[in-house]
């Protein structure tokens, strides 16, 4: 809204100082600051509010230090995570970039699935709560919608080089072809950094990638719902989602901020991609919300981020990564996600293995998902987020630095 306001004043009066909302980095310093205002400020309201409500955590008794103190704790969180980061974008933002519209519905479509998970949880006295498969239909819809928006949508494209010139003081200038929409992605490692989805197709025969989205929409709707699950499985312990997720999702505004800009993707070798500088906005706002909830949400916590939270929180991790073309970084730069999604699958496989062939279910871990493990393992809550987070930190490091690995 103050985006398109000051931008009418800069247009038709020349006001001073209303060109500064056309700047990208204004805008996403205005945004972080805002949210970290609202949740920090209005945090305390919501807290309070959900206390009143008597919307407090449900705690199954598993045996873990500290548990039972945890009992009563106000969740449905995710709100304040939620509305700290909506009211920036909606002020801020460009609402007609496309990938603002895409960010805006999946951070509504899945914290309408977390809060109907929480609200059956508390109101209905149900600890299952939303049944496993209407939560993977819900994260599947939204799959399905942003492949095929990515896919289709005429304004999702990337610029290639198209090689270079001398300039009139001599210096080297790189020129720009026209907009190509393509599934091309950046990956490290491999040649070019570059893999294209149409190249699984183009095999069967001439013309087949055109169908290309017959690959890129799957591999959408598996990320979208691998990634919820992952930070969903995550949320714990006090801080452990909330700040392990800001790590990333820093380090996601970092590769929207290069890959929106000519000169860095330039430099980097990446994918010029038009448009996608405008998520960095959302991403700040984003961010702000993610720091603003954890000064509630560090331990012993105040509130609890509920499925309203994780579940959103991993949606738009996911749907920012395959924006920036770097979704296929996840399983590094999502290392902590993927851990313990990783520990459950290892864990409930293994236990069903030997119980079919021993009789008798055996364990690897001493509790799944993985930070569960050290808590049995004595550790300190405080400890174990602390030293996930340093972890986070570097696979965000090396997740940068494979930008320059070819």
């Amino acid at each position: 809204m103050l985006y398109y306001l000051f931008q009418f004043l800069e247009e038709q009066y020349q006001i001073p100082g209303a060109s500064l909302f056309q700047f990208l980095s204004f805008r996403a310093g205005f945004a972080v600051i805002l949210s970290l205002l609202i949740a920090m400020v209005y945090g305390k309201r919501i807290i309070l509010f959900l206390q009143k409500q008597q919307i407090g955590e449900t705690v199954r008794d598993l045996g873990l230090q500290g548990q039972k103190q945890k009992a009563g704790t106000p969740t449905m969180g995710g709100i304040i995570i939620i509305l700290s980061t909506l009211i920036p974008v909606l002020l801020v933002c460009d609402l007609k970039n496309i990938y603002i519209i895409l960010l805006i519905v999946t951070m509504v479509w899945m914290g309408i699935i977390g809060f109907i998970d929480d609200y059956i949880k508390i109101f209905k006295k149900n600890k299952e709560g939303l049944k496993g498969r209407f939560k993977v239909i819900g994260q599947v819809g939204l799959g399905l919608v942003v492949g095929a928006v990515l896919y289709f949508h005429p304004q999702v494209t990337i610029k290639e080089k198209d090689g270079s010139r001398i300039t009139e003081d001599f210096k080297v200038e790189r020129v720009y072809g026209e907009e190509l929409s393509t599934v091309r992605t950046n990956i490290p490692f491999f040649k070019n950094n570059e893999l294209n989805y149409a190249d699984f197709i183009s095999w069967m025969g001439e013309g087949m990638e055109e169908y290309a989205w017959l690959i890129f929409i799957p591999v959408v709707i598996l990320i979208v719902t691998a990634v919820s699950n992952g930070a969903n499985l995550t949320d714990g312990i006090d801080g452990l989602a909330a700040g392990s997720s800001a790590i990333i999702v820093l380090t996601l505004g970092i590769f929207a901020w290069v890959s929106g800009n000519i000169l860095f993707s330039d430099y980097l070798d990446i994918f010029y991609i038009p448009r996608v500088g405008e998520t960095v906005v959302f991403i700040a706002a984003f961010v702000g919300g993610l720091i603003g909830f954890l000064w509630y949400n560090t331990f012993p916590a105040q509130v609890f981020m509920g499925d309203t939270g994780s579940l959103t929180i991993g949606g738009v991790i996911a749907v920012i990564a395959i924006i920036v073309r770097k979704e296929l970084l996840i399983p590094l730069l999502c290392g902590i996600f993927f851990a313990e999604s990783l520990s459950v699958m290892i864990q409930v496989g293994y236990f069903k293995h030997t119980k079919k062939k021993y009789g008798e279910g055996k364990r690897i871990f001493l509790m799944a998902p993985l930070h569960h493990h050290y808590q049995k393992k004595l550790y300190h809550e405080s400890k174990i987020v602390t030293r996930f987070w340093i972890i986070g930190i570097l696979l965000a490091i090396v997740s940068i630095v494979t930008l320059k690995i070819r």
